[in-house]
């Protein structure tokens, strides 16, 4: 009898009834529009990646397989994007980590003026990308930069440095305004977990004869590990995603010099009208992330992390 009755209730179709009708209807205007916003694009734009998909030619739009890929890997400017990339990611996590970690050890201690300070440093958090790469852009001019102005003035240089004009400085460039801009976020994530750290534990080292040192590195560091490893995970998803600063400070140039994945998207869209190799290109951003992230979590334990 009891399995008749077991097999009955899986015979009945699935309704929602009472309560869970009510939680559904408030749940779907979010999910319609998820799915229509995010969803409904990345499905479209991997099905674009495998098409011919051009602005010159809409009427002969065809499946090519994967010759979008093999073009955008065997373009002589991929080595040079790819090792930009890796770049700009590494070089601004390390920094923004650095000095994220080193303003949320200051911003905990109580000091006069501590309100203030911290709105200093979460500002730039606060303002559009674009926005900052236009005003570093000005600060790096040749001509007219105040940073120019300043390395004269202490004798650092005799002449003006083309900044935005050569290579290797454009990109070092770049990197210096996203390091700039991304400290904010370490800063505020970290200062969260480190106020929740109780004071008791302190006090009980301090009595055993612990130094600073020790107490930062016994209990500062290990309380906070967690919310450093998802912070470290958002943020590199968040820089390789990020093509704002670059491309109001340089466009991508000077002759592709700071050109990330992210940026050279944008020039295949705007200037080749190549939505194909330009999703070809966003699937392989995404297929560099999930691979990372997947390496990452399995590396980190990242899922074990406490609250942040």
């Amino acid at each position: 009898m009891t399995n008749k009755r077991a097999a009955a209730e899986r015979k009945k179709p699935f309704r929602l009834k009472g309560e869970g009708q009510f939680i559904f209807w408030c749940l779907f205007p979010a999910l319609l529009f998820v799915a229509v916003f995010t969803y409904y694009p990345l499905l479209r734009g991997v099905v674009m990646s495998f098409q011919n998909y051009t602005l010159f030619d809409l009427l002969n739009i065809q499946f090519i397989g994967l010759d979008n890929f093999v073009d955008v890997v065997t373009s002589p400017d991929f080595p040079r994007v790819a090792l930009n990339s890796f770049f700009w990611v590494v070089c601004s996590l390390f920094f923004q980590l650095l000095f994220g970690l080193t303003l949320a050890l200051l911003m905990r201690r109580k000091f006069r003026g501590r309100g203030f300070y911290q709105a200093f440093v979460f500002f730039p958090w606060a303002m559009s990308g674009f926005l900052i790469g236009l005003i570093w852009r000005w600060m790096f001019n040749a001509q007219f930069g105040v940073i120019n102005d300043l390395l004269m003035k202490t004798g650092l240089i005799d002449a003006p440095i083309p900044f935005l004009a050569d290579g290797i400085w454009a990109m070092a460039a770049v990197i210096i305004a996203n390091i700039w801009y991304g400290v904010a976020f370490f800063a505020i994530m970290i200062l969260a977990a480190l106020q929740s750290i109780p004071e008791e534990l302190y006090e009980a080292a301090a009595m055993d004869g612990a130094s600073r040192f020790q107490q930062l590195w016994r209990i500062t560091l290990p309380y906070i590990l967690p919310t450093m490893l998802v912070t470290i995970l958002l943020r590199v998803i968040w820089i390789l995603n990020f093509p704002d600063i670059i491309y109001a400070m340089t466009n991508g140039g000077p002759a592709g010099s700071t050109h990330i994945f992210a940026t050279f998207m944008i020039e295949k869209v705007i200037f080749g009208q190549d939505y194909g190799q330009a999703s070809a290109i966003g699937v392989i951003i995404v297929l560099i992330l999930l691979l990372f992230t997947v390496f990452y979590v399995k590396a980190t334990r990242v899922e074990k992390g406490g609250d942040f």
